[in-house]
Protein backbone atom coordinates (compact mmCIF):
# COMPACT_ATOMS: atom_id res chain seq x y z
CA UNK A 1 0.00 0.00 0.00
CA UNK A 2 1.29 3.47 -0.84
CA UNK A 3 2.62 5.25 2.28
CA UNK A 4 0.45 8.35 1.90
CA UNK A 5 -2.87 6.51 1.61
CA UNK A 6 -2.00 4.07 4.40
CA UNK A 7 -0.91 6.82 6.79
CA UNK A 8 -3.96 9.00 6.16
CA UNK A 9 -6.25 6.04 6.85
CA UNK A 10 -4.33 5.02 9.97
CA UNK A 11 -4.27 8.58 11.32
CA UNK A 12 -8.02 8.95 10.88
CA UNK A 13 -8.62 5.74 12.87
CA UNK A 14 -6.06 6.45 15.60
CA UNK A 15 -6.72 8.55 18.70
CA UNK A 16 -4.07 11.26 18.56
CA UNK A 17 -2.58 11.88 21.97
CA UNK A 18 0.86 12.98 22.99
CA UNK A 19 3.28 10.34 24.15
CA UNK A 20 6.41 10.67 26.29
CA UNK A 21 8.15 8.27 23.90
CA UNK A 22 8.46 11.02 21.29
CA UNK A 23 9.34 14.46 22.64
CA UNK A 24 8.86 17.35 20.23
CA UNK A 25 10.47 20.74 20.61
CA UNK A 26 9.59 23.49 20.54
CA UNK A 27 5.89 23.33 21.41
CA UNK A 28 5.30 26.58 19.51
CA UNK A 29 7.38 28.42 16.95
CA UNK A 30 6.75 31.61 14.97
CA UNK A 31 8.72 32.12 11.76
CA UNK A 32 8.80 34.94 9.26
CA UNK A 33 7.74 34.31 5.67
CA UNK A 34 10.49 32.89 3.40
CA UNK A 35 12.63 31.92 6.40
CA UNK A 36 13.57 28.43 7.64
CA UNK A 37 11.90 26.43 10.41
CA UNK A 38 13.46 23.47 12.21
CA UNK A 39 11.30 21.10 14.26
CA UNK A 40 12.79 18.42 16.48
CA UNK A 41 11.49 15.03 17.54
CA UNK A 42 13.55 13.05 20.05
CA UNK A 43 12.94 9.32 20.47
CA UNK A 44 13.27 8.02 24.04
CA UNK A 45 13.41 4.40 22.90
CA UNK A 46 15.74 2.50 20.63
CA UNK A 47 14.17 2.60 17.17
CA UNK A 48 16.52 0.36 15.28
CA UNK A 49 15.30 0.36 11.68
CA UNK A 50 11.93 1.89 12.61
CA UNK A 51 10.83 4.83 10.49
CA UNK A 52 9.94 8.30 11.74
CA UNK A 53 7.00 9.97 9.99
CA UNK A 54 6.17 13.67 9.93
CA UNK A 55 2.55 14.74 9.53
CA UNK A 56 0.87 18.15 9.39
CA UNK A 57 -2.54 19.19 10.63
CA UNK A 58 -3.47 22.50 9.03
CA UNK A 59 -6.39 23.33 11.34
CA UNK A 60 -7.07 22.91 15.05
CA UNK A 61 -7.64 19.26 16.04
CA UNK A 62 -11.25 18.23 15.60
CA UNK A 63 -13.34 15.38 14.26
CA UNK A 64 -13.12 16.90 10.78
CA UNK A 65 -9.38 17.59 10.76
CA UNK A 66 -6.98 15.23 9.05
CA UNK A 67 -3.27 14.61 8.93
CA UNK A 68 -1.22 15.35 5.85
CA UNK A 69 1.76 13.08 5.32
CA UNK A 70 4.84 15.18 4.57
CA UNK A 71 7.90 12.94 4.74
CA UNK A 72 9.56 10.09 6.60
CA UNK A 73 13.09 9.26 7.57
CA UNK A 74 14.42 5.85 6.57
CA UNK A 75 17.77 4.47 7.71
CA UNK A 76 18.62 3.31 4.19
CA UNK A 77 16.75 5.72 1.95
CA UNK A 78 17.02 8.92 3.96
CA UNK A 79 14.13 11.33 3.34
CA UNK A 80 11.09 9.90 1.58
CA UNK A 81 8.53 12.57 0.63
CA UNK A 82 4.80 12.30 0.48
CA UNK A 83 2.81 12.96 -2.67
CA UNK A 84 2.04 16.55 -3.64
CA UNK A 85 4.80 17.81 -1.36
CA UNK A 86 7.39 20.35 -2.47
CA UNK A 87 10.43 18.15 -2.04
CA UNK A 88 12.92 21.00 -2.35
CA UNK A 89 11.59 22.70 0.80
CA UNK A 90 11.17 19.68 3.11
CA UNK A 91 13.94 17.45 4.44
CA UNK A 92 14.28 15.06 7.39
CA UNK A 93 17.63 14.10 8.87
CA UNK A 94 18.79 12.28 11.98
CA UNK A 95 21.09 13.52 14.72
CA UNK A 96 21.64 10.66 17.21
CA UNK A 97 18.20 10.13 18.79
CA UNK A 98 16.76 13.36 17.36
CA UNK A 99 14.94 13.57 14.03
CA UNK A 100 14.84 17.05 12.51
CA UNK A 101 12.18 18.29 10.10
CA UNK A 102 13.69 21.14 8.09
CA UNK A 103 11.29 23.50 6.29
CA UNK A 104 12.77 26.16 3.98
CA UNK A 105 11.09 29.23 2.46
CA UNK A 106 7.99 28.81 4.59
CA UNK A 107 4.72 30.47 3.59
CA UNK A 108 1.65 31.40 5.67
CA UNK A 109 -0.11 28.32 4.24
CA UNK A 110 2.56 26.15 5.93
CA UNK A 111 1.13 27.11 9.32
CA UNK A 112 -0.33 24.24 11.31
CA UNK A 113 0.50 21.59 13.89
CA UNK A 114 3.32 19.22 12.97
CA UNK A 115 3.47 15.74 14.49
CA UNK A 116 6.18 13.12 14.42
CA UNK A 117 4.98 9.53 14.58
CA UNK A 118 6.20 5.96 14.72
CA UNK A 119 4.18 2.90 13.69
CA UNK A 120 4.11 0.14 16.25
CA UNK A 121 2.25 -3.13 16.30
CA UNK A 122 -0.55 -2.27 16.08
CA UNK A 123 -0.75 1.22 17.66
CA UNK A 124 0.48 4.55 16.35
CA UNK A 125 2.61 6.68 18.65
CA UNK A 126 2.53 10.43 18.17
CA UNK A 127 4.54 13.25 19.61
CA UNK A 128 2.67 16.07 21.31
CA UNK A 129 3.03 18.28 18.27
CA UNK A 130 4.70 21.57 17.37
CA UNK A 131 2.52 24.48 16.32
CA UNK A 132 4.09 26.50 13.53
CA UNK A 133 2.86 30.01 12.79
CA UNK A 134 4.19 31.75 9.68
CA UNK A 135 3.76 35.53 9.65
CA UNK A 136 4.91 38.31 7.36
CA UNK A 137 6.38 40.34 10.20
CA UNK A 138 7.61 39.13 13.55
CA UNK A 139 6.36 41.11 16.54
CA UNK A 140 8.97 43.40 17.95
CA UNK A 141 9.79 43.13 21.61
CA UNK A 142 9.43 46.45 23.34
CA UNK A 143 12.63 47.48 25.00
CA UNK A 144 12.18 48.18 28.70
CA UNK A 145 12.57 51.81 29.55
CA UNK A 146 15.59 52.53 31.64
CA UNK A 147 14.79 54.34 34.80
CA UNK A 148 17.19 57.09 35.66
CA UNK A 149 18.89 56.30 38.90
CA UNK A 150 18.88 59.34 41.16
CA UNK A 151 22.36 60.42 42.09
CA UNK A 152 23.26 59.80 45.66
CA UNK A 153 24.12 62.94 47.47
CA UNK A 154 27.02 62.76 49.87
CA UNK A 155 26.40 63.83 53.37
CA UNK A 156 28.13 67.12 54.12
CA UNK A 157 29.21 68.00 57.58
CA UNK A 158 27.52 71.13 58.78
CA UNK A 159 29.79 74.12 58.84
CA UNK A 160 30.37 75.58 62.29
CA UNK A 161 28.28 78.64 62.79
CA UNK A 162 30.22 81.88 62.87
CA UNK A 163 30.17 83.12 66.41
CA UNK A 164 29.68 86.77 66.94
CA UNK A 165 30.90 88.76 69.96
CA UNK A 166 33.79 88.03 72.36
CA UNK A 167 35.32 84.58 72.10
CA UNK A 168 36.77 84.65 75.64
CA UNK A 169 35.27 82.31 78.16
CA UNK A 170 35.74 82.62 81.98
CA UNK A 171 38.41 79.94 81.88
CA UNK A 172 40.33 81.77 79.19
CA UNK A 173 40.14 85.04 81.11
CA UNK A 174 41.34 83.31 84.27
CA UNK A 175 44.33 81.85 82.44
CA UNK A 176 45.22 85.23 81.00
CA UNK A 177 45.06 86.92 84.44
CA UNK A 178 47.16 84.19 86.04
CA UNK A 179 49.76 84.55 83.30
CA UNK A 180 49.94 88.31 83.82
CA UNK A 181 50.35 87.84 87.59
CA UNK A 182 53.17 85.34 87.09
CA UNK A 183 54.94 87.77 84.79
CA UNK A 184 54.56 90.61 87.32
CA UNK A 185 55.84 88.45 90.21
CA UNK A 186 58.80 87.30 88.11
CA UNK A 187 59.55 90.90 87.18
CA UNK A 188 59.37 91.98 90.84
CA UNK A 189 61.71 89.21 91.92
CA UNK A 190 64.14 90.10 89.16
CA UNK A 191 64.13 93.80 90.20
CA UNK A 192 64.63 92.88 93.83
CA UNK A 193 67.57 90.65 93.04
CA UNK A 194 69.11 93.32 90.83
CA UNK A 195 68.82 95.87 93.60
CA UNK A 196 70.45 93.55 96.13
CA UNK A 197 73.33 92.83 93.79
CA UNK A 198 73.85 96.52 93.15
CA UNK A 199 73.89 97.39 96.87
CA UNK A 200 76.30 94.53 97.55
CA UNK A 201 78.57 95.81 94.79
CA UNK A 202 78.50 99.35 96.17
CA UNK A 203 79.45 98.10 99.66
CA UNK A 204 82.33 96.14 98.15
CA UNK A 205 83.62 99.20 96.34
CA UNK A 206 83.40 101.39 99.44
CA UNK A 207 85.36 98.84 101.44
CA UNK A 208 88.03 98.63 98.70
CA UNK A 209 88.72 102.43 98.74
CA UNK A 210 88.88 102.88 102.49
Amino acid sequence: MRPRLWLLLAAQLAVVRGSSVLQQTPAYIQVQTNKMAMLSCEAKISLGNMRIYWLRQRQAPSSDSHHEFLALWDSTKGTVHGEEVEQEKIAVFRDASRFILNLTSVKPEDSGIYFCMIIGSPELTFGKGTQLSVVDFLPTTAQPTKKSTPKKRGCRLPRPATQKGPLCSPITLGLLVAGVLVLLVSLGVAIHLYCRRRRARLRFIKQFYK
